[in-house]
Parts: structure tokens; C-alpha cells; sequence
């Protein structure tokens, strides 16, 4: 206490040096706390955006392979072409995985005539995960790429009848 009674007050001119220096070295603070925050802020919101945009790749895939399962479903015998529709799948599939994609489409008929003969389409692709590629920048090893398989089975409605009829009719059985 004795100290700080032996020292002259400030003056005004002093105290808004004092003032104006300290804000001057917040402001510094502030851009090296900003610094260090960005890229884990940036990463923090980046990894869930990449997963999301697989998941949604994968939900474009699944639709494509559904819907070339119905058609395929509801096909006559002598219109089934699996080679058209392996490529419909393909074509159906985001632009941005379908480099690496592999489509089958395959109508179960050796089961007995029963209507329980079905269409098969399937399609496999690889997604490649942007998080990964940047983790390879800091020395990670991590794979990026993951195979992503989607496959859809829907019962085959032309069975062959066994009243005698055509074998293009339509399954009325249960």
C-alpha cells in the first residue's frame, strides 16, 4: 500500500495509452485464438457433411437399384435383357461414383412355379471419402475408399402357369 501511495497519479493522457495498448494486445489474442480454432471448427463440421453425402449416395444407389428391380419385375420372360438393365442401374447411379460401379441384375427361375420366382439388382461402387484423402496430408494412412453395395430382390410376376395356360401370365397365387 505504501508503494502505490508513493506513485504519482496518472495522468489523462497516460491512462488512454494504458487503455489504448492493452485493447491493441486483445486484438492479437483474439486472431491467435482464431487461428487455432479454425481448422478444428472446420474439421468439426466437414467429417459429418462427407458422411452425409455418402449416406445419400448410397440412398440415390438403393433407388436406382429398386427401380430397375420393379421394371425388371414386371418384364415378360422373352423382354428380360440383363444386360440393358445392368446398365440402367449404372446409368442411374450418382455421376460421382459411377466409374467404379458394377451392376447385376439376375431373374431367379429354377424354383419350382410356384410365384415365388424373383428379380434380383444389384449394384456395387466404390465411394471415396474426401476426410480421409485430407487426413493423408498430416501422415494419417488411412484407406479413403470404401465399397459401398446396395441390392434389391422383388418377386418375378410372370410365372409359368400351372392351370396350362400361357407361361407368360401374370402370379395370381399366393
Amino acid at each position: 500500500e505504501n508503494e502505490q501511495a508513493l506513485k504519482p497519479p496518472l495522468s489523462k493522457q497516460d491512462e488512454e495509452w494504458k487503455l489504448e495498448n492493452n485493447m491493441k494486445n486483445q486484438k492479437g489474442q483474439s486472431i491467435v485464438e482464431i487461428t487455432l480454432i479454425t481448422p478444428l471448427l472446420l474439421v468439426a463440421l466437414y467429417v459429418p457433411v462427407d458422411f452425409g453425402i455418402a449416406l445419400w449416395t448410397a440412398s440415390l444407389a438403393q433407388n436406382a437399384v429398386r427401380d430397375v428391380a420393379r421394371k425388371a419385375a414386371n418384364k415378360d420372360g422373352a423382354d428380360f435383357d440383363a444386360t440393358a438393365l445392368q446398365a440402367e442401374v449404372v446409368a442411374e447411379t450418382p455421376a460421382y461414383v459411377r466409374s467404379s460401379a458394377n451392376a447385376t441384375v439376375i431373374r431367379r427361375t429354377s424354383i419350382p412355379a410356384n410365384c415365388m420366382q424373383w428379380v434380383e439388382a444389384s449394384v456395387t461402387y466404390n465411394y471415396t471419402y474426401a476426410w480421409y484423402r485430407m487426413a493423408r496430408l498430416f501422415g494419417l494412412s488411412v484407406d479413403p475408399n470404401i465399397s459401398v453395395t446396395r441390392t434389391s430382390r422383388m418377386r418375378y410376376e410372370y410365372q409359368p402357369d400351372s392351370n396350362g395356360g400361357s407361361a407368360a401370365t401374370p402370379c395370381t397365387a399366393a
